[in-house]
């Protein structure tokens, strides 16, 4: 009988170990590095640097390779990419065959490679990964896309993850008491259209996440989107531009503070990336205690890197210009505004032999140094931790106000700087234009005039008419040149 008992018991575990997506270690992970947004075209130095922080684990959030392909922009001619009048799309998906080659490329990059051979590697995606810029649930190649991503993060052939619709999955690493437990979303699979407040996961995604926040309690649980949970910034820079965002689906947002405030769970923080900036948020009122979400964008792809570099102060000026009732600001920021936007990936260091214990997140630059930080204990992850030392600080609903809930001439400060900057720059070139007119104008009716008189008689008397019959916008100027000039010709 004791024969059948073992085997039965090598069955059952197999059964366990396949049955979910979960994977399982007892090693204490107290070092973790995360990143999006890497062109596998371009070069990737900073895997340098993620080597040298000696993760235990790496999180890949998304665009871990920009699978799809893009037309160059096209005001005008047969295939027209922007504008009113543009009739094709900027981006177009690529071939399976195409999608592979660059996973291979990304896969095979040295410094890439040696971070797999020192840390464990899992992931979710983002849009240009899952075959299409900004595409949701309508992508008719999103399967073929699940599975070519599975491949390159060396899922096991029969891992749940090649069976479901959608690439969510959970990690739990490390004993009790140092327990850390990762949940990776799929933002795109089921997901609604940006501007229809719908799905974001989808109804099985739902359940599946409400299974894993109200399961076995572990001391951090980090929850992986590929898109920003706490930050709206589309709230604040539409309607220039608009940026993918839990935020653009306000339901799915508050069904999911609400899933983690009546789970009770503690030790929640979000990590994500998408944006090509750094940047950490905070909410207060979401939850029973303050959640961070830490955003890292990205290895490559990055808003300064798209400009030229005398530009990127401008970029800078930007970020600090645009509103934010979300972001974290601390001495540690490298710049005013708290981003960054230069390549970066985001670190998180666990201090479990600390007394207290505490959690230091921060965004790295390509040199390993760090340009945002928050460092907080874990205990002020517990929903008995908006603890009155906190409150007394004042630090309570710091976070509270919502983007969208900003007095309209604070929340489009950035829409009304730049309308108001073309609005200058428009009146200033018709201005000018009138300028230029009625100096030719001017000087064709002088003409026959000039011939008949010689050297500084001619120039003086058409400067003088000039003087008199300018517009005046700019009398002073021609003022100035014309005592100049007058002066210049009595000395020679």
């Amino acid at each position: 009988m004791a024969v059948p008992s073992v085997w039965c018991l090598l069955a059952l575990q197999l059964v366990v170990m396949a049955a979910g997506p979960c994977g399982a270690s007892e090693r204490v992970i107290s070092r973790i590095a995360f990143g999006s947004c890497a062109n596998q075209s371009a070069p990737q130095p900073i895997w340098n640097a993620i080597i040298d922080f000696d993760p235990q684990l790496f999180i890949w959030l998304g665009d871990n390779i920009y699978g799809d392909n893009k037309r160059p922009f096209r005001l005008l001619g047969k295939e027209r990419t922007i504008g009113p009048w543009k009739n094709v799309e900027r981006f177009f998906p690529a071939t399976e065959q195409e999608m592979r080659q660059r996973y291979e490329m990304a896969k095979n990059n040295l410094g890439y490679s040696k971070l797999r051979q020192r840390a464990q590697v899992i992931g979710t995606w983002d849009d240009h990964d899952y075959g299409l810029n900004d595409a949701g649930k309508e992508f008719s190649g999103k399967d073929t896309s699940q599975r070519l991503l599975l491949d390159f993060l060396d899922e096991a052939q029969e891992s749940p993850r090649r069976k479901q619709a959608g690439v969510y999955a959970s990690y739990l690493f490390g004993p009790k008491g140092k327990q850390v437990k990762v949940i990776l979303l799929d933002t795109r699979y089921h997901r609604d259209p940006v501007f229809s407040d719908g799905t974001i996961l989808g109804e099985a995604q739902w359940s599946w996440l409400e299974a894993e926040i109200k399961g076995p309690e572990s001391e951090v649980t980090i929850i992986a989107s590929s898109i920003q949970v706490i930050s709206n910034l589309s709230a604040t820079t539409g309607p220039i531009f608009y940026i993918e965002s839990w935020g653009r689906f306000p339901k799915e947002r508050q069904r999911l503070y609400k899933l983690i405030n009546d789970s009770k769970r503690h030790g929640v923080f979000f990590v994500s990336g998408d944006i090509h900036f750094g940047e950490i948020s905070r909410y207060d009122c979401g939850c029973q205690y303050s959640l961070y979400d830490i955003t890292s964008s990205g290895l490559t792809q990055a808003v300064e890197k798209a400009v030229p570099p005398p530009l990127a102060f401008v970029v800078r000026v930007i970020a600090w210009l645009t509103p934010s009732t979300m972001r974290v600001f601390a001495p540690i920021c490298r710049y005013r505004s708290c981003t960054y936007g230069r390549p970066n990936f985001g670190a998180i260091e666990i201090d479990w032999d600390a007394v207290p214990q505490r959690i230091k997140a921060e965004v790295m630059d390509e040199d390993g140094d760090p340009v945002i930080g928050v460092d907080f204990l874990l205990s002020e992850l517990h929903p008995r931790s908006m603890n009155m030392t906190y409150r007394e600080k004042g630090g309570y609903q710091q976070h509270c106000s919502l983007e969208i809930d900003l007095p309209w001439i604070l929340r489009y400060r950035l829409a009304i700087l730049f309308f108001g900057t073309i609005s200058v720059l428009i009146a200033a070139s018709a201005l000018l234009a009138y300028i230029i007119v009625s100096i030719s104008k001017t000087f064709i009716q002088k003409n026959i005039l000039c011939f008949m008189l010689t050297g500084q008689s001619c120039l003086l008397n058409t400067l003088l008419y000039l003087h008199h019959n300018l517009t005046s916008a700019s009398i002073t100027f021609f003022s100035m040149a014309s005592d100049n000039l007058f002066l210049f010709c009595t000395l020679y």
